[in-house]
């Protein structure tokens, strides 16, 4: 899977799976971002050490993890996780982080259209994102493409810095999400790339 795609600036990306050859590049990604988009991340991902492991999860099938490709850097990290406890094998989850220069640009809406037909493929019917309560940009996104807070527990989770934060969860079932995604891309001609 390797789609060219233009973004609303007519920038065009590239979006295909991680490869084992991305260790680099992706360190280079996260090592780049703003030192306040990586204080929500689960992970320490400016480590050499935890981009490998990332890279291992997604040899291992569990998680399908995209990336996006400019002039060769990735700009772009999204992943869907599979749930593998057999209670809960209908629900996936989303993460995706896009570079600062690459928002606004439909980049975000792109890579969230590729996660949900690694979805669909996945027979998933439910979708959920987990965020901290700083990440308002993030909540906005996922608002707008038909996701739903489902319960906000409050300091529940730790920052990088250490610091206690509300986790929220958001859910969407996967046909509510196509009707959103639908309705943002035939404001564009991204349709035709798929």
């Amino acid at each position: 899977m390797k789609n060219s795609v233009k973004l609303r600036d007519d920038t065009e990306v590239f979006i295909r799976k991680m490869r084992k050859d991305d260790l680099i590049k992706s360190l280079d990604f996260f090592q780049s971002l703003p030192a306040e988009d990586r204080a929500y991340l689960r992970r320490d991902v400016t480590r050499k050490s935890v981009i490998q492991q990332r890279i291992h999860e997604t040899e291992s099938k569990k998680i399908k993890r995209l990336v996006a490709v400019y002039e060769g850097a990735i700009v772009a990290d999204a992943a869907l996780e599979l749930q593998t406890h057999s209670w809960k094998t209908h629900v996936g989850e989303f993460r995706l982080i896009v570079a600062p220069e690459f928002r606004r640009k439909g980049l975000g809406m792109v890579m969230a259209r590729e996660l949900y037909f690694l979805a669909l493929k996945e027979n998933l019917e439910e979708i959920m994102v987990k965020m901290m309560r700083p990440q308002v940009a993030a909540h906005r996104i996922f608002k707008r493409l038909g996701f739903d807070d489902a319960v906000t527990l409050p300091e529940y989770v730790t920052d990088l810095s250490g610091t206690k934060q509300d986790l929220i969860l958001m859910r969407c079932n996967l046909k509510d999400m196509w009707q959103e995604l639908e309705y943002f891309l035939q404001e564009s001609d991204w349709h035709r790339t798929r």
